[in-house]
């Protein structure tokens, strides 16, 4: 017989609308991981608290403190997350951060050398890796030959968070709330690296962090490509599509499609039922914390995504090309 292995310990900083994801789906479908605490500054905490059977804290602080937590996931404003990362990494805790891993560059570099330097688990929340229609265009992308060219969206409906137009709160606006997640998406199709970003953004419905983002990227082969990245409309897409020498690859991840191209005719990709995404990012997150699997998106990948956010930022200030990495 098989020993029972004691659970991973959670503590799960921040319940608003995501967090309360992350820990749903510990309580329901990750057997393993435990959520034993977690922290909101609203009363609501103690509330949730009660439903998922574990202790609420009115300040993070007393998450990482508390000594039945063997780690920590961080779904907070991520003006937060450097004295996340630095408390977590005094207490000698893994951290699950939720993107974007920081506001800049320079935070997150610092994050990354602080749990590398302690030969801590590093993980950042980038999902969309685990969408099927995402790996669907990774798994082919070879298909179409020589990549040539490349354009992606994510266009969503307009803010309703008031702490997102916040600069002490969020930091900026769809450049790293939004492009972070088809910045990291396109390095993990294509393998490649952006290396640098014309861009330019505006407010359409916010006052002061940007709710569009247009840019041009180029690759570390010389590929351009367009990123368009929106807050703006009523509509939702997530479109990603690939030109090569042999023909096109397309997908949009949110309404799960994928499709060739060759010359006029369109065929279709099964990419495979929906998944919720986190519930295979905590699956992966677990094994590695056991030592049974890598770490599923190590530290350095949330900070390449975080470079390429704040090149853009640069960019749409100074109005010209930016450098991903100066």
């Amino acid at each position: 017989m098989t020993a029972c292995r004691r659970p991973w310990r959670v503590g799960l900083l921040g319940t608003g609308k995501h967090g309360s994801r992350y820990a749903r789906h510990i309580g329901e479908d990750v057997e393993g991981l435990e959520l034993v605490a977690i922290s909101r500054r609203s009363a609501l905490g103690r509330e949730q608290a009660t439903d998922w059977g574990c202790r609420w804290y009115g300040d993070w602080r007393e998450v990482v403190a508390d000594a039945a937590v063997d780690c920590v996931i961080a779904a907070l404003p991520p003006t937060l997350n450097r004295q996340v990362a630095e408390g977590c990494a005094a207490a000698g805790k893994p951290l699950l951060l939720e993107k974007p891993m920081a506001v800049t560059a320079t935070d997150a570099a610092a994050i990354l050398r602080l749990f590398e330097e302690r030969g801590l688990g590093l993980t950042i929340g980038q999902t969309l890796r685990y969408n099927p229609v995402i790996r669907t265009l990774r798994r082919c992308l070879d298909g179409i030959g020589e990549l040539h060219g490349l354009t992606a969206n994510q266009r969503l409906e307009p803010n309703t968070l008031t702490w997102l137009d916040d600069p002490d709160q969020a930091g900026a606006g769809v450049s790293l709330h939004t492009a972070v997640h088809v910045f990291d998406a396109l390095r993990y199709i294509t393998g490649r690296e952006i290396v640098r970003v014309f861009a330019r953004s505006r407010c359409v419905h916010t006052r002061r962090l940007e709710d569009q983002l247009l840019a041009l990227v180029e690759l570390d082969n010389g590929v351009l490509g367009t990123v368009d990245c929106a807050k703006i409309g009523p509509a939702r897409s997530g479109r990603f599509e690939f030109v090569g020498a042999t023909g096109q690859l397309h997908g949009d991840q949110i309404h799960h499609t994928a499709e060739w191209i060759r010359g006029t005719r369109r065929e279709p990709i099964d990419p495979g039922p929906p998944v919720p995404t986190i519930v295979p990012l905590l699956t992966d997150w677990l094994a590695f914390l056991r030592n049974e699997g890598p770490n599923p998106v190590p530290g350095r990948e949330g900070l390449a995504a975080v470079q390429i956010a704040t090149a853009c930022l640069r960019s749409a200030a100074m109005a010209c090309w930016q450098p991903v990495q100066p």
